[in-house]
């Protein structure tokens, strides 16, 4: 019987992957993400345009834990990985709590279009990844239950569950 239970947690954690919990509670987040923000934002480089639009050629992807491919279904981190390394040229490789590591923090009022967003939507830091796309807009694998979608981030569940953000295209 114990061995059911393990098959059954690591069945679980699999479907969670990325994602999304059902039951949204309090975040880390810095709360409320007013749009004003987002009304001056910096254009974003070539690199991170180009970032932006093949992005939005996955929307509606289906998600599949650890996939690094659109055909096969894509993870937070998978879509990222992909749309990096065939729109920009960059190779990464690793989880959403990896990426975090690289590239180079931004604050909100600097955001602009291809770079990363990170949040703890999991109960640990920099549990999901996305790209932000511009004016308070992104794109990402969220969860099990889901397809590659667009998210503003002045919505409450994203604002409160928010981490940081950083450049890869200086």
């Amino acid at each position: 019987m114990p061995r059911a239970s393990l098959v059954l947690s690591v069945l679980m954690l699999a479907l969670a992957g990325c994602g999304t919990p059902r039951a949204p509670g309090p975040g880390p987040g810095p709360g409320p993400i007013s749009a004003d923000v987002f009304r001056d934002e910096p254009l974003a480089s070539a690199a991170g345009q180009e970032v932006a639009m093949y992005s939005l050629m996955l929307l509606r992807t289906g998600y599949r834990y650890g996939g690094k491919n659109p055909e096969a279904g894509l993870d937070c981190s998978g879509m990222v990985t992909h749309v990096y390394r065939e729109a920009a040229g960059v190779a990464l490789s690793g989880n959403a709590a990896e990426l975090a590591t690289r590239g180079r923090q931004v604050g909100l009022r600097e955001l602009r279009a291809g770079d990363l967003l990170f949040f703890n939507t999991l109960g640990r830091p920099f549990s999901h990844v996305a790209i932000y796309l511009g004016r308070g807009e992104f794109i990402h694998a969220p969860n099990s239950r889901g397809r590659v979608r667009v998210d503003k981030l002045t919505s409450d569940y994203y604002a409160r569950r928010f981490e940081m953000a950083r450049t890869l295209l200086d």
